[in-house]
């Protein structure tokens, strides 16, 4: 513990965001780095808990507690505090593999069990975990390591978080990986469903070279089912790992879903970074919402992403609907107490942005979608809705409940669905006679990744369901050393 009463004599200072007016113009990542000298007074006010809530990565309370990676957090604070930032490093690759990923992307469900945050504010851990990677990378820690030849060949399917996390360490303990993609670029989701301002795209290339210069192989533009076949993969290699994604996007079963101007936010989004990355956005390839009003339908991330890209293009007006309340103000420790993932009210960089432009928070709660209208074209022009109320039903389940007289028809030229993913794509696990969950995933044994075809196993949202990228990569790593004990019949710990 660097400094013992840090927790006292500091206060919480997150990292500073870019100007709106400025980042609004451009698609750079809107995050100013901090000084060393404050990342250290953060990383002071760490406690060095007797049980570090933080390392948990467990589910309470419906959602993620604490770090899924089990993240060696109170150490590496101590570290960076005394100005160590090399080990610092060291502690923080030794269970997260892409600290680059997880600083920029992750909700830090570890600042949502972090000790100080029961009754203060909780420390930066994902300010910090930022800088470290970002420091590490600049300083030349970040190198290769690879575990003599064993002679085994994994194909690995999808090169998402999952993916890339496995093919880490199956290549790290020695076994030639191949990873199979369909895109035309490696990363998955952190390449095309995540706008470059949150993730800068230069980040994921600088990791995928590295391990490339590992003896990492990327097949890309290859769709295993349609390009290849699954009996194909199995017939080369000793064992074939699925993390292809939970990529099957729910769709609004109402009328109008069919008119143009209805999209998949996924689709919104990768069209847009494509076009960024392939030619600036001058190729045009993308959903075009200049000067067009925007509804997005569902909250969440994805929602706050699609309407940060919306701004950037200049649209009239954007506004997201949620079925849920708006949530508290703060903490309601009867119902949500420490160390769940505090549920409550968050004002992220898209609303922040929408704020500053148009004076107002897009969000609307409490808002159910009846009908899509559209003009005699067949594009959209219009969305109907009404507000609901959530209340028991007779089995004692929440239900929504239409509020009457309070209909409401709203502009729109653009709608983009943003309510989530049903599971995986049916291609590989039809073809592999897999047996599936009751949501569709792949499904293996309790906390085991062998799926119910011979050398065959899954990680990932494709197992798990719709997660976080920081479940998606301990789900890679778990699975990697599953993978190793099939291989050569030793146990291993990553």
């Amino acid at each position: 513990m660097g400094k013992a009463t840090g927790f006292l004599d500091y206060e919480r200072i997150d990292y500073k965001k870019r100007a709106v007016d400025e980042r609004i113009k451009d698609w750079g990542e809107i995050r100013i780095p901090q000084t060393e000298e404050e990342i250290k007074i953060q990383a002071a006010r760490c406690m060095s808990c007797g049980i570090p809530f933080c390392h948990a990565g467990t589910l309470l309370g419906g959602a993620t507690a604490g770090c899924p990676l089990h993240n060696l957090i109170p150490e590496w604070n101590d570290l960076v505090y005394k100005g160590q930032w090399e080990e610092a490093y060291r502690r923080l690759s030794r269970t997260n593999p892409f600290p680059e990923f997880t600083g920029r992307v992750c909700p830090a469900p570890c600042e949502g069990s972090c000790t100080e945050g029961y009754h203060m504010e909780a420390v930066t851990i994902s300010a910090i975990e930022y800088e470290i990677i970002e420091k590490a990378f600049a300083e030349g820690y970040v190198k290769i390591k690879k575990a003599p030849a064993t002679g085994k060949k994994v194909a690995i399917i999808g090169s998402g978080p999952a993916g890339l996390s496995s093919a880490h360490y199956l290549n790290m303990l020695g076994h030639q990986v191949t990873v199979y993609e369909r895109h035309d670029r490696a990363g998955g989701l952190l390449m095309y469903g995540i706008p470059n301002m949150k993730l800068d795209k230069s980040i994921i290339e600088r990791r995928l070279s590295l391990m490339q210069q590992s003896g990492i192989e990327f097949v890309l533009n290859t769709e295993v089912g349609k390009d290849i076949s699954t009996a194909q993969l199995l017939e080369e290699y000793d064992a074939v790992l699925l993390c292809a994604g939970a990529t099957k996007a729910r769709g609004l079963n109402v009328e109008g879903k069919e008119l143009s101007g209805v999209h998949f936010a996924v689709d919104f989004l990768s069209a847009n970074t494509k076009s960024l990355l392939d030619s600036q956005l001058k190729d045009k390839k993308f959903i075009d919402v200049k000067d067009k009003n925007v509804i997005i339908i569902g909250g969440g991330d994805t929602g706050t992403d699609c309407a940060a890209t919306s701004l950037r293009h200049g649209c009239q007006s954007v506004y997201q609907f949620e079925i849920m309340p708006e949530m508290p103000q703060t903490r309601q420790s009867a119902t949500n107490p420490w160390p769940e993932w505090p549920k409550k009210l968050k004002v992220d960089y898209g609303q922040q942005e929408a704020i500053a432009v148009a004076g107002s928070d897009p969000r609307q709660y409490l808002i159910s979608t009846k009908k899509i209208v559209g003009d005699a074209q067949g594009n959209v022009k219009e969305v109907h809705t009404v507000k609901i109320g959530w209340v028991k039903d007779e089995q004692g389940r929440m239900i929504p409940k239409k509020i009457p007289g309070s209909e409401k028809v709203w502009k729109a030229d653009i709608v983009l669905l943003a309510m989530g993913f049903l599971g995986p794509e049916d291609t590989v696990p039809v073809e592999l006679s897999l047996e599936r969950d009751a949501r569709s995933n792949v499904k293996t044994p309790l906390n085991r990744f062998q799926t119910s075809a011979d050398k065959v196993f899954a990680a990932g949202d494709m197992r798990r369901g719709q997660s976080l990228v920081v479940w998606a990569i301990q789900e890679g790593k778990l699975a990697a050393a599953e993978v190793h004990e099939f291989l050569l019949g030793k146990l291993c710990t990553l």
